[in-house]
Parts: C-alpha cells; structure tokens; sequence
C-alpha cells in the first residue's frame, strides 16, 4: 500500500516521529486554519486525527480533514467509544489533544467538566489521561476580556492545558499562528534532557561599515544558529541568542540580543559571560573578519571616477575570549571551509581548537550545493578535542542542531 503522506510527512523534520495528534476544531472562523495545521504537524513526522464540533463542521467539511490527515475525521461519538480509543487504547492512543481553534464556549465547557460534543469530551477523557492539551483560543476581544472566560482559562491551566496567547488586534482576540501552534506542539512533545542548563548561542553575519548605506558581510543567514536555539529550548534549556542582522524570526522564549559589528557582538559576548555562568556556548555566527580602517561618515558618491581605495583590518575574535572568561564552559566553534577534502577540513578544525581551545569544532564545506551558507540544509564533521570525528549527513539544519546538541550532551557526560 503506497504512504498516504509520500511527498510532505517528515519533510521539514522528524520531531514528532511517532506521535497521533488530536487536531480538536471548534467553531471558529478560524477553523480554515485546520487543514494547513493539520499538514504542518504532517511535515513534522506527525499523524492526525482530527475531531470536529458541531460549530466547526458548519464552517468547514469533514471531508475537507480526511484530506488533510488521511484519517477518518470524528464528527460524533459512537458506539466505537472514539474517546476511550483515542485516550486509553494503544494503539490509538493520542500523544497530544490540540484544540485549534478553540473557542470561548469550548473552553467554557471543558473547564466546567460539561461533555457534550466530540471536542470536550475527548478533552475531558485527556485530561483523566493525563495527555497533554495545547488550546489555541481565537474569539472577539470582549468574549476574551470576559472575567468568567479568563477564570475559565485559568482553572484550564490549573489542571495544565497549556493555553496560547492570541493575537489581539481589530477588535478579535485572533488565534495564535499556524507556525506558533505547530512549535508549542513539538516543544511540548520534545523530552526535556537539557534542562537545568543555560546556553549562549551566537548566530548570523555581522554587518561592518564602509560608510552609513554600503557595508562589508558574508552570506550567513543565521539558519544554523536559531536551528541550534530552537532545539535546545524545545529540550528545556535557557538560552541566550546573540545575533547578528538576520530576516529569520527568532525563536520563542530565548533572550534575544541583537548586534551589528563583529566588536558589538564580541562586547556582548564578554559582557554576558561576566555576569551569567553558562553550561554551553555554540559560536554558529559567521562575524566579518575584515572591516573599515576607516569608515567614511558620508555616503561615498558612485560618481568617483579615480579607483576607490578601501584599507582594510581584521577584527575580534569572537571565539578567543570564551575560554579565557569562562575556562569551564563546553565550547562548540563552528568553522566554515570552502571547497576542501575531509582531511584538509579536519586538520583545519584541529587547529582551531589549539587556537581557541575549543572542545568540539562543526566543520563544512560551504561549497556544497544546498548547504551552508542560506541553505535550509547543512553537512559537518564534528571534531573532538582528542581528535576523534563525528560525520553528521546533509539534513535539514533542525536535524543536524540536534544531532550537535546529542554529541554535546553525550561528549559532557550530561545524556540521561
């Protein structure tokens, strides 16, 4: 039989490998939303089952969601006892209920204990479960602003329903975005092993002046960086992300410092390592190594007909100060190559790790097509301290942060 999903399951990333979804739609206008949730939670490696109050099947089609999961979408309980099969019964049993959206009334009544409709009654058989529920609220402001709605949010809490801020904005309070929800859903179902440790993290170029409109760079995008922030909050770390210009939407909960220059992010580096013990530092960052000897305050004129001379200097090194301010910190350097074999990469990360004491360099070959630099995909070789190697595979830049988070985990004796 061919995979109903071929073509999208686990195209963006295996994190919820193995894991049943309960897609719970409420009668909200935002249920057109449920199909493209439905097949990012797909892309994540997760199969749904979607389950539809009334109020949502007056909004969209259940067949509409037999598409987009490739399940038979529950419109009713039967004498199939679909609650007791999707909460008690392997292998049915849901890893996760997310109501999205998930509307005042629905809210209301799971809070209340009332089972009335598919929706709050598989909630409330997850909740004597003990499955984890995600509720992406969507309604009017004033239904929101409701004292008896807030209370009612609260007690969900209480009984740990893990509830997502809404947007509030033209008068509606608008469910959280799909990108949001399916993020909450993996960082709920990603086992915790790193929690407890702090992590500092630096991504992105660094931008240095020629004069106030040109400026000197590389073409880091800052992908590998926040890959590596993300999956060490989804696995309970507290992190600190100091980027450089990036168009990538940071990833949630981190500290977020933004910095310009090679010497602003090299300044807050050191100022972080003095007030803050880390556990980890993971210097993805790809900071200019040249600048302006001297930057022009006015834009230069494109009309200059003699050649323009731009005298140039190296600037910080980022990575050279770690150590020396915090000697016990695990250090991951990154390093990127261009167009060199295996052992020319490898011995140019041993060097490396001599020069900034490092206990783990990630080479790669950004002269790969589809990797490194702006790609969505990435290759390294990671090389220890002692000189042994660890060839992580082209992949999604999500999969290759965790697999360098695994080896951190495992080189610092800290993997459960």
């Amino acid at each position: 039989m061919t995979e109903p999903y071929t073509g999208i399951k686990g195209s963006r990333g295996d994190e919820l490998a193995g894991r049943r979804i309960g897609l719970c739609i409420t009668g909200s206008v935002a249920a057109f939303h449920a199909p493209e949730i439905a097949r990012e939670l797909i892309r994540h490696g997760a199969e749904v089952v979607s389950v539809l109050s009334n109020g949502a099947q007056s909004l969209i089609q259940p067949e509409l969601m037999r598409w987009a999961t490739q399940n038979d979408p529950i419109t009713v309980i039967t004498g199939k006892m679909e609650h007791i099969r999707l909460t008690e019964e392997e292998p049915e049993r849901l890893s996760l209920v997310l109501i999205a959206p998930a509307s005042a009334n629905t809210l209301s009544k799971i809070a209340s204990g009332v089972s009335d409709t598919p929706v709050t009654l598989l909630a409330s058989c997850a909740i004597g479960a003990g499955i984890p529920i995600i509720a992406a609220p969507s309604m009017h402001t004033s239904l929101w602003a409701n004292p008896v709605v807030q209370s009612n949010l609260e007690r969900l809490r209480g009984l740990g329903v893990e509830t997502l801020s809404p947007l509030v904005s033209e008068g509606k309070a608008k469910m959280a975005s799909v990108t949001d929800i399916v993020e909450a859903v993996i960082r709920r179902l990603t086992p915790k092993d790193m929690e407890g440790l702090r992590i500092m993290v630096t991504a992105g170029p660094t931008y240095e002046p020629i004069d106030p409109v040109r400026l000197i760079t590389n073409r880091s995008s800052g992908k590998m960086g926040f890959a590596l922030a993300q999956d060490a909050l989804r696995r309970g770390a507290n992190v600190t992300l100091v980027s450089g210009p990036s168009a990538l939407a940071p990833p949630a909960s981190a500290e977020i410092i933004p910095v310009e220059t090679t010497r602003e992010m090299a300044d807050t580096v050191a100022e972080q390592l003095k007030e803050t013990e880390f556990n980890l530092f993971l210097a993805a960052a790809a900071p200019s190594d040249f600048r302006p000897v001297e930057p022009s305050s006015a834009k230069i004129s494109s009309r200059i007909e003699r050649p323009l001379d731009l005298k140039l200097e190296a600037t910080e090194k980022v990575i050279g100060q770690i150590k020396h301010l915090q000697p016990n910190i695990f250090l991951i350097a990154f390093k990127a190559e261009w167009d060199k074999n295996r052992i020319e990469m490898i011995e140019q990360a041993k060097v490396l790790i001599q020069e900034s004491g490092a206990d783990m360099v990630a080479v790669n070959n950004v002269a790969v097509k589809g990797a490194g630099f702006g790609a969505d995909e990435n290759q390294v070789i990671l090389v220890k301290k002692d000189g042994a190697t660890i060839d992580i595979a082209l992949d999604l830049k999500q999969v290759v942060a965790h697999k360098i988070l695994d080896a951190y985990l495992e080189a610092s004796h800290k993997k459960p």
